[in-house]
C-alpha cells in the first residue's frame, strides 16, 4: 500500500503529516477514555474548557511526535519484525527515562539530564498541569508546547526526507 502512495503526485510531506494526524485522532479518542475512567475513579479533574483544549493540543502534538518517530524507524529498518523489535527496544527506555512514573527531582543527576531531554517528560508535565484540578507545570506550559512543537517539526522534516529513499 505504501508504494501506491509513494507513486501518487502527493508530496511526501502530505503522507507524513497525514499519518501524524491519523495518529492524533486515535490519541484524542484515547484521551476521552482516560478522562472518563479518571472521572469514574474520582480523580479531581480540571474541566475548564481552556484546559481541555490544551490537553487536546498536547495529545495531538505527542501523537504526531511518536508517529513521525515511528515513520523514521520504519524507513531505517526494512522488515516488520525488525521494526517491532526496534520499537519495543526504544519504547521502554523512553517511558522509564521520563517523569511519567517518578518526579525528575528524585532521579539521579545523570537520569535527570536524560529526562529533561526526553520529549515525553514535557508531554506528561503539560498533561498533569492541565488535566488535574490545581495541577502545576514543572517546566512551564510554554516550554512544554514549544519543545513538543519543535520536535514534531524536526521529525516531520526528517521523515519527509527519508520517505523518497523507500522507492530506491
Amino acid at each position: 500500500m505504501l508504494h501506491r502512495y509513494l507513486v501518487s503526485p502527493a508530496p511526501r510531506s502530505a503522507l507524513v503529516i497525514g499519518k501524524a494526524l491519523a495518529s492524533s485522532i486515535r490519541g484524542i479518542s484515547q484521551a476521552v477514555v482516560i478522562y472518563a475512567c479518571s472521572a469514574l475513579l474520582g480523580v479531581k479533574l480540571s474541566l475548564d474548557v481552556r484546559h481541555i483544549l490544551a490537553v487536546a493540543g498536547l495529545v495531538i502534538l505527542a501523537s504526531a511526535l511518536f508517529s513521525t518517530f515511528s515513520l523514521i524507524i520504519a524507513c531505517l529498518v526494512k522488515t516488520r519484525e525488525r521494526f517491532m523489535g526496534v520499537g519495543q527496544f526504544l519504547t521502554m527506555p523512553i517511558f522509564f527515562a521520563s517523569n511519567a512514573i517518578y518526579p525528575v527531582e528524585v532521579m539521579p543527576p545523570w537520569l535527570q539530564a536524560i529526562a529533561r531531554a526526553n520529549p515525553l517528560s514535557y508531554e506528561v508535565d503539560g498533561l498533569r498541569a492541565m488535566m488535574l484540578h490545581g495541577g502545576t507545570s514543572q517546566f512551564g506550559l510554554a516550554l512544554d508546547f514549544g519543545l513538543l512543537f519543535a520536535v514534531v517539526a524536526g521529525l516531520t522534516v526528517i521523515a519527509t526526507r527519508m520517505y523518497p529513499r523507500l522507492t530506491q
